[in-house]
């Protein structure tokens, strides 16, 4: 297998860390969580309290100030390679996906006020596009923020939200120009306390039982002035700049949970029995697992470089698009294959390829759909 190369001694002493606490405080935690439809509150306290929320938050507000992305990546990696589906996308969702819209966006009076909760874990963060009748077109959503002068007047609803019961502030999309169509999205942060904001329950998935989805509410929300994030009118543009990150925070996702589910059919073939031998013993078997492995170890060194690239600010969002396409299809596959070699114990709940098959089929479908991928990997091929 090919060495990887691109973590230092510190960061892997760092991923021991975050190993250890996961082995300690999540993995053990995960299946009453997801009896629960949600991970406990006193989850992203724990997380505060080791240093592993918004570890890019600036020092004076407490944070660490750490803005090499590796380490966020570690973070997310060993996330998924514990399996734990529900926490491996809400705490990531976070800490590199919402969190970044506030710091870079944000007026300094709203960071003084909500970034030292974000880093604690007591302001736990969604971000909210997607509507009942606008999902990957942006362009059509009917949340509508008017100015009224001293502040925004907020209306409409969000659904499919992540992180959107537990919840304490959440990065809205909302037109404050309805007549300028994609130059009419601005963005706001909005705290789950102001009056005329109500969250739906979570809903009833195939998959992702420990997150809390669920839909928001927003009717006559009074939303500070200082709330919107950077200029009004610029929300798309700050979306489409900070979509590469929140793509390859998936693909990284995707492929630990993708290794997670390979490992798991490789301890259970070892076992099982048939035909008076074990099953790994089958061509058959064999095959699959010598495909398997092929795959995911190519994903590997392709991930890595475009961890390496955005390191470096040069992950263009055509190669983020591909990653996020390729291995979350990837992750599906591997479950697939995992769980037709478990036979009739792979469809049983209690077997962890179960459950990592119900849990990969999503990852196809948020943060735009791998067909919207394609379309863009398109369109850098081969021009519009």
């Amino acid at each position: 297998m090919i060495t990887r190369s691109i973590y230092t001694e510190e960061q892997e002493m760092f991923r021991q860390s975050v190993r250890d606490f996961l082995a300690k405080e999540i993995t053990p935690n995960n299946l009453q969580w997801e009896k629960d439809q949600m991970v406990s509150k006193e989850s992203w306290l724990q997380l505060g309290e080791s240093g592993f929320l918004c570890m890019q938050a600036p020092e004076r507000f407490g944070g660490l100030d750490i803005h090499d992305f590796r380490y966020n990546a570690i973070f997310a990696e060993e996330l998924g390679l514990t399996g734990c589906a529900g926490p491996a996308v809400g705490y990531p969702l976070h800490n590199d996906i919402v969190f970044p819209y506030i710091l870079h966006y944000g007026q300094e009076s709203l960071l003084e006020r909500v970034v030292p909760g974000c880093i604690s874990g007591e302001n736990i963060l969604a971000v909210a596009m997607t509507e009942p009748g606008a999902g990957s077109d942006l362009q059509g959503m009917r949340a509508r923020a008017e100015d009224k002068g001293d502040h925004y007047l907020l209306n409409g609803s969000k659904t499919f939200i992540t992180n959107g019961y537990l919840c304490g502030g959440v990065v809205v999309a909302a037109k404050t120009d309805p007549t300028k169509g994609a130059k009419g999205i601005s963005l706001f942060y909005v705290d789950a306390n102001l009056k005329g904001f109500t969250k739906g329950k979570p809903f009833e998935k195939v998959g992702l039982h420990a997150q809390d989805t669920c839909e928001l509410f927003f009717e006559n929300v009074k939303v500070p002035k200082d709330c919107l994030l950077g200029e009004e009118g610029k929300g798309f543009t700050y979306l489409m700049t900070e979509l590469a990150q929140e793509r390859l925070v998936v693909a990284i996702g995707a492929l630990a949970q993708a290794e997670n589910a390979l490992a798991k059919t490789i301890e259970y073939i070892k076992s099982r029995s048939a035909f008076g031998t074990t099953i790994d013993k089958f061509q058959n078997t064999r095959f699959k697992i010598a495909e398997l492995a092929t795959e995911v170890q190519v994903g590997r060194v392709f991930l890595d470089k475009c961890v390496e690239l955005h390191n470096d600010k040069k992950l263009d969002q055509a190669t983020a698009s591909m990653a996020k396409y390729w291995l979350t299809d990837l992750q599906y596959k591997v479950a697939e294959e995992g769980l037709q070699l478990h036979g009739g114990y792979g469809y049983i709940w209690e077997y962890d390829i179960a459950r990592a098959w119900a849990d990969s089929r999503v990852q196809r479908i948020y943060a735009g759909t791998n067909e919207i991928m394609k379309e863009l990997i398109a369109r850098s091929v081969l021009g519009k």
